[in-house]
């Protein structure tokens, strides 16, 4: 992040939150316009169906069109990672990062596939948040800032925008701020992560545990909240969110980490995910128990848990085929095909 960049504050992003659009009725309407005269019983599409009328309400237009994808992985360290709680050491982070530069990653290939753009977004590799079992992970300035950097990964001219992550540690930083917004204990939000062993995932569940404790007087709202346990990464992915709304960008969410920072969002205020999609459900047992919290279904199941939006950019193609039955089938009418009786 740049050090001579103007930083937001806590109360810039409130003021954003309150001025956001909501659904474009008069493009939801003639999507299901449309939809009730194509060449099929109605429903017979399921879920695709919905996905092209949620394309055409966010997007703001009918209809809905799929032409340019972006993915956005934002990348942060982690100073709780120094309590030994991934499996993987912390510069680990910084070597993914080359490798997405270098086109090796998972999400490299599948963003070929999807015909995705894909940007990556280094947050200050070398500084890491402050461990959060010692101290809050960041000041407001830093965690606002690293909104603010986020916010302007969101491009003019988007038809969607996948986000996903990358940083050792994030998964211990997700089940921390499930946990202080939700309640329950450690253990019913932690999970392995990188691939923990028993005595590891023990370890991290106690650090949560203290970590929640330790820092819950001081965490008054869901920004805070953010502030205390989160990681610059995952604040960087609240600010895409809330540009995305802003510019009419529909948004895919990757997994547990990515969608635990969109919920500070949903904490605020319940209708701040209505254009966002769940791409998937991780491994991590805290994600499923999240998206019940924000009765959220995913589009996919694959038993995922890489990161690096890898589950966002494969729910791109479900878009793509949803926009294109929609808009390119024929109607009853164009077809001579009898509708229903």
């Amino acid at each position: 992040m740049s050090e001579d960049r103007p930083l937001a504050s806590f109360d810039e992003v409130r003021a954003v939150l309150a001025e956001f659009p909501g659904p474009d009725q008069a493009a939801a309407t003639a999507a299901a316009a449309r939809e009730g005269q194509l060449t099929k019983p109605a429903g017979a599409l399921g879920r695709l169906e919905e996905l092209a009328a949620w394309l055409a309400t966010w997007q703001g237009r009918h209809p809905p069109r799929i032409e340019r994808a972006q993915t956005a992985v934002f990348a942060g360290n982690h100073g709780v990672a120094a309590q030994g709680v991934s499996a993987y050491p912390a510069e680990v982070t910084q070597q993914m990062v080359a490798n997405f530069l270098a086109g090796g990653a998972a999400v490299n290939q599948l963003c070929k596939v999807a015909d995705s753009g894909l940007r990556v977004y280094e947050l200050g590799l070398e500084q890491p948040t402050e461990d959060f079992s010692q101290a809050p992970a960041m000041d407001e300035a830093g965690c606002a800032g690293a909104i603010a950097y986020g916010m302007m990964a969101v491009e003019g001219g988007l038809d969607v925008i996948a986000l996903g992550e990358m940083g050792i540690a994030n998964t211990t930083s997700a089940a921390a701020l499930c946990q202080a917004l939700y309640g329950g204990s450690a253990a019913d939000w932690v999970g392995r992560g990188t691939g923990v062993d028993d005595a590891g995932l023990d370890r991290k569940t106690q650090v949560i545990e203290a970590a929640v404790a330790k820092h819950r007087a001081a965490m008054t709202d869901p920004l805070e909240v953010l502030r205390h346990l989160g990681g610059f990464e995952l604040a960087a992915i609240l600010g895409a969110v809330l540009a995305a709304r802003m510019a009419r960008t529909p948004v895919l969410l990757d997994g547990y980490a990515c969608t635990a920072a969109a919920a500070v969002l949903h904490a605020l205020d319940p209708h701040a995910l209505d254009h966002c999609l769940i791409a998937h459900v991780s491994v991590e047992p805290g994600h499923r128990r999240l998206l019940e919290r924000l009765d959220k279904k995913p589009l996919l199941d694959f038993g995922l848990r890489l990161g690096e939006a890898s589950g966002a950019v494969l729910a791109i193609p479900l878009l793509k085929a949803a926009c294109a039955c929609h808009g390119d089938m024929a109607t009853f009418a164009e077809a001579s095909v009898s509708g229903p009786a």
